[in-house]
């Protein structure tokens, strides 16, 4: 690791950052409701970001409601004030009830790596459809979205068309909502994590191309404290604004392994994406095209959070080694 990436860490090991200002205020409003406490909806509560919503509205002992298509995924869910409710959100009657009493929906559904032949648009789009107008039916207040930063200019990529697609019709509903968009997740990182283990990072470009990604953690604190806030749209990032070959140091040295990075010309990530266009499945392939695209943006947002990736690549690596030992 680098003398320069070591000092970074070393300055930010103390540092929390609240950039975000909104977060100061009180939650007390939207909870309750004539002193009684209603219910919040977490929709894909089974997922990477969803379990850690539900851990945060049980930090506030906020009664909720967890939505999944598979109860076995939180078969070992603790919190008392959670209550667990199986529906699959791409069929809409298995959805009818599932929103009385309650006061905000907020939402994670899309599809990550899913497997049962389901398109971007039948969950990105449609099950979130699905969903709101149960939501619009049982009277609910707000409905809180996670989309993708700047997903509205990033409509040409088939993952984002989707959700863009669901962002216009919430904004038409009818209903107080709230539009989440993160600048990338600590998980998305993971593919650089499995370049490191290998012992080489492969970039595109200089390297130098600045990005701030956030922990989920620290984005179920932005989602849960959207309840009680005005904003149609909440634009965040994690504390830590990093460049790529930055990025790309940790991660090696998360795998105690020299700073081997090497950068190629644009061009040979355009004839990736034409090559594997023929020859990957196509959801393998969106995720391999919006994955690369966003490799090749600047962007750098209000920062937010007490997560480092460096930790995250960390944590990552040992479970990793668990797994193989045992």
């Amino acid at each position: 690791m680098s003398k320069k990436v070591r000092d970074f860490i070393k300055s930010a090991e103390n540092v929390i950052l609240y950039d975000y200002r909104i977060y100061t205020a009180d939650l007390g409003f939207a909870i309750k409701k004539k002193g009684i406490m209603t219910k919040i909806l977490v929709a894909g509560a089974s997922g990477y970001l969803g379990n850690y919503i539900l851990d945060e509205l049980d930090n506030w002992k906020i009664p909720a409601v967890a939505l999944v298509r598979n109860p076995e995924k939180l078969k070992d869910f603790k919190h008392k004030n959670i209550k667990i409710v199986q529906a699959e959100v791409t069929r809409p009657e298995t959805l009818s009830g599932v929103c009385r009493d309650v006061e905000t929906v907020i939402s994670t559904v899309g599809i990550t790596r899913q497997k049962d032949g389901l398109t971007f648009m039948d969950v990105d789009y449609q099950a979130n459809l699905n969903l709101l107008e149960e939501a619009k039916r049982s009277g609910v207040r707000k409905f809180i979205y996670v989309s993708f930063l700047d997903g509205d200019k990033l409509r040409h990529l088939k993952v984002t068309e989707a959700k863009e697609r669901f962002v216009d019709v919430l904004k038409a509903s009818g209903l107080e909502y709230t539009v989440i968009r993160p600048n990338g997740f600590f998980s998305d990182l993971r593919e650089v994590l499995d370049m490191a283990k290998k012992g080489r990072v492969v970039l595109f470009g200089n390297g130098e191309l600045k990005l701030n990604p956030i922990h989920g953690a620290d984005l179920a604190e932005v989602c849960v404290r959207a309840i009680a806030h005005k904003e149609k749209e909440i634009v965040v990032g994690g504390p830590d604004i990093l460049t790529q070959n930055e990025i790309a140091e940790m991660a090696l040295c998360a795998w105690n392994k020299p700073a081997d990075i090497v950068h190629l010309p644009g061009w040979i990530r355009l004839l990736i994406l034409n090559v594997t266009r023929i020859f990957l499945p196509k959801q393998r392939f969106v995720q391999l095209e919006f994955f690369l695209t966003l490799m090749t943006r600047n962007i750098t947002v209000t920062r937010y959070g007490t997560h480092r990736l460096q930790d995250f690549f960390n944590e990552e690596v040992q479970y990793l080694n668990q797994q193989y030992n045992q």
